[in-house]
């Protein structure tokens, strides 16, 4: 799925989320990609290694409705928002961070080829597929995920060295990270699929709660 651009999301959504901790807005955006590697662990949704499928992923997205079907994702969406206002009592916050779960399946269906269900079953399917062109797909979530880097720059302020060099190590991983799986060979196997997007994601969230420890915003809330 579309990878840098859904964190440009969480970045932006810092600035009117002041309260909320990047590493959860990480969680957020990343929430129906963390789940759908366990599903596919599980038999329960399914991908197939197809090189040439588009230009720029050689995964074959043709099952996973639990995830990635627009009510699924709304599911997922209104299930993280129910569960931070549990935790925070924030209503505009868990809001917010329901609404930055739901932003990962419109991004998604920008990219994607038409293969997103509207819901489980749904034979209608959804995709404006951007990954038949490289230019293009690098330019529209290079540009999403700069502008919502310049939010964060602009709304935080370090309060130590990692802030700073936690934050663009960060950035440098997440888009070599990106570019490395765009431009490398194909994945061996969906295992590895599937046990690599756990790990990596899973490192991604645990990073942002730690570089956003170390930066303050300028109104300061504590975060979640």
């Amino acid at each position: 799925t579309m990878f840098v651009g859904h964190y440009g999301i969480a970045l932006a959504a810092k600035k009117i989320s002041p309260g909320t901790s990047l590493g959860t807005l990480f969680l957020a955006t990343q929430m129906i990609d963390l789940l759908w590697p366990v599903f596919l662990l599980l038999g329960l949704e399914h991908v197939k290694i197809e090189p040439g499928n588009t230009v720029f992923t050689p995964l074959d997205f043709y099952d996973y409705p639990i995830t990635h079907s627009l009510v699924g994702c709304l599911g997922w969406a209104i299930a993280l928002g129910v569960l931070f206002w549990i935790l925070r009592r924030n209503l505009r916050n868990a809001a917010i961070v329901g609404g930055v779960v739901l932003s990962h399946w419109i991004l998604d269906a920008i990219v994607h080829r038409p293969d997103l269900p509207v819901f489980p079953g749904a034979e209608t399917v959804i995709g404006l597929g951007l990954w038949n062109s490289i230019a293009a797909t690098i330019i529209v979530e290079l540009g999403i995920f700069s502008a919502g880097l310049v939010i964060y720059l602009r709304s935080t302020r370090s309060q130590d060295r990692i802030g700073i060099y936690g934050l663009w190590g960060l950035v440098a991983f997440l888009v070599l990270g990106w570019l490395s799986n765009a431009f490398g060979p194909p994945p061996p196997s969906v295992m590895a699929v599937a046990v690599s997007a756990l790990v990596v994601l899973a490192l991604i969230v645990l990073w942002g709660y730690w570089v956003d420890r170390h930066r303050q915003l300028e109104s300061s809330p504590a975060p979640d």
